[in-house]
């Protein structure tokens, strides 16, 4: 069991305030990953609960079982809260091989030679690097360094791991296998998974939850589809997603019923089920739409419902096919599966799911209505 609890943590460097009155539950076996920009608080959040930092205000408990309490100035040794780190370097001993890397923290805490010889082996095989074992950490590629330095990681069974970005390093192709190996380990390990990252990609396609950080405060936490859909504010859908989203400026005010809303691509009237529950203001605001690349679905040929727009310029790139489209005075970007090739200032004609949008209030940068 590692059920994690910060409780309005509170974190200083001089006078920068890098965590501010931070709360977060992470249930035990959760796949979290604190996701967020570079100063964001992240790591620091992460060094925290490993033991490296002692926040100034706050308390944190390991399955009910107090670690840290401001108040009281107790802060637990590290080696004592049944976690292990694993950093963007590796870390490696260079003298010594894979196996004896493995094997070292288990040989110092005196166990049975058999014992370490099993855990060793169990992790490597659970890293798929069983014939490395007796290669020096020179002979290995940086993706292979990687996995040893995990399998390092995972020899004490630990409780809880904790993962600060570790596949920066790592080129493209060897970060989706390392996301493919993480997930998959996370699933016959059950060990509870804390993972900080800025790359939104790792965040969505290996997470069970995400807590998303801004400027020291935790502005999201949720499942990747729901963070993904509905992003809280402005700042949020803005980093999430690739494609960046569209944001189309449009007016909207309160019915009896929901809430009616303009933009270039029309007038849409919404139920109060679609709605956040945001206070949302008197008479007429300045609202926004999100709309994901996605969403934005292209036809050749006219049909009832459809919105004009020309092509401004299409980008193949393959597997899919990026279109910047106008619509009347709006600049749309469009992401469409396979490899099409439009002709610029094409005529085309959008299919739009106004359920899907995301609208926002303008002045606060809240949510406001949900893609349902």
């Amino acid at each position: 069991m590692s059920r994690i609890e910060l409780i309005h943590i509170d974190k200083y460097f001089g006078d920068n305030h890098v965590l501010k009155d931070l709360n977060l539950t992470i249930e035990d076996g959760d796949f979290m990953t604190l996701l967020g920009p570079s100063g964001c608080g992240k790591t620091t959040t992460l060094r925290v609960i490993s033991g490296l930092e002692k926040p100034q205000n706050g308390r944190l408990l390991i399955d009910g079982h107090e670690v840290i309490n401001a108040d009281t100035a107790y802060f637990e040794e590290p080696g004592k809260r049944g976690l292990n780190l694993v950093f963007q370097s590796y870390a490696l001993w260079p003298h010594m091989t894979v196996y004896d890397n493995v094997a070292f923290g288990l040989k110092i805490r005196k166990l049975h030679h058999a014992e370490v010889e099993e855990q060793v082996m169990k992790s490597l095989t659970l890293m798929r690097i069983q014939e490395l074992s007796k290669r020096y950490p020179n002979e290995l590629s940086g993706g292979q360094q990687q996995r040893v330095a995990i399998a390092r990681a995972i020899a004490s069974n630990p409780k809880l791991l904790l993962l600060d970005e570790p596949l920066s390093n790592l080129d493209a192709k060897l970060r989706i296998d390392m996301r493919a190996e993480l997930k998959r380990l996370h699933r016959d390990m059950g060990t509870t998974i804390i993972y900080v990252t800025h790359d939104q990609v790792e965040a969505l396609t290996m997470s069970t939850r995400i807590a998303l950080f801004k400027a020291g405060v935790l502005s999201q936490v949720d499942t990747p589809m729901a963070l993904y859909m509905n992003p809280i504010d402005l700042t949020a859908a803005d980093f999430i997603g690739n494609p960046r989203i569209n944001f189309l400026h449009g007016t909207a005010h309160a019915e009896s019923a929901g809430l009616s809303a303009t933009c270039g691509l029309g007038t849409f009237a919404y139920k109060k089920s679609h709605l956040t529950g945001e206070e949302i203001p008197k008479g007429e605001f300045s609202c926004v739409f999100g709309i994901r690349p996605e969403q934005v679905l292209i036809e050749t040929q006219p049909e009832e419902g459809l919105v004009e727009a020309d092509v401004y310029a299409s980008q193949p790139a393959g597997s899919e096919t990026l279109v910047t489209l106008i619509a009347g005075k709006q600049e749309l970007l469009s992401k469409q599966l396979g490899l099409i090739d439009y002709e610029m200032n094409q005529k085309v004609y959008l299919r739009l799911n106004p359920d899907k949008f995301n609208i926002y209030n303008k002045e606060t940068g809240n949510l406001i209505k949900y893609a349902v």
